[in-house]
């Protein structure tokens, strides 16, 4: 029995990627307005990867993110809110996912969590700790300096805040 591809469905594959985000013995941050998709595939091991998934460019719909993980961590800044579904994660090892600073709600934006964790952990950080994992980098300062310069707000602490806003 074969099966056909019809020319429409192609397309709408190819045309959406997973964003590769790779972090080998070191760290990744990718904060403030830093993609519109809603597809990733994350890969580490021995290190540290950030994703901030509060951007209101990214666009509606569930946010997948595919891991490949081993003896690593993948911290999710999310809005307050949101649906963290983790049942299609593997986890072999000690593996945990942690979620301490906010509940679910039931009209949040879901993020679906796939792939293999290896000895490793994926941390949810929601609303004001999600602001201040994000305050706690370089990108923040960078952000803060060159906002200070142009007279306006930075984003990457809180993506959802248009660049334009007077202070």
């Amino acid at each position: 029995m074969s099966t056909e591809i019809t020319a429409p469905a192609m397309t709408t594959a190819l045309a959406d990627p997973a964003i590769p985000v790779r972090a080998h013995s070191r760290v990744v941050k990718k904060l403030g307005h830093w993609t519109s998709a809603r597809q990733f595939d994350v890969r580490a091991s021995r290190g540290l990867v950030v994703l901030d998934l509060r951007s209101p460019q990214i666009a509606s719909g569930d946010i997948e993110v595919s891991l490949d993980i081993d003896h690593a961590v993948v911290k999710l800044l999310v809005a307050d809110g949101a649906v963290i579904d983790d049942g299609s994660a593997r986890r072999i090892g000690r593996c945990r996912i942690r979620d301490w600073t906010g509940v679910s709600g039931a009209d949040g934006r879901r993020v679906v969590l796939s792939g293999e964790m290896r000895s490793a952990e994926v941390r949810v950080h929601r609303g004001g700790v999600a602001i201040l994992s994000a305050m706690c980098s370089r990108e923040y300062l960078a952000d803060a300096l060159a906002a200070h310069r142009a007279g306006r707000r930075p984003t990457v602490d809180d993506p959802t805040r248009s660049a334009g806003d007077a202070r």
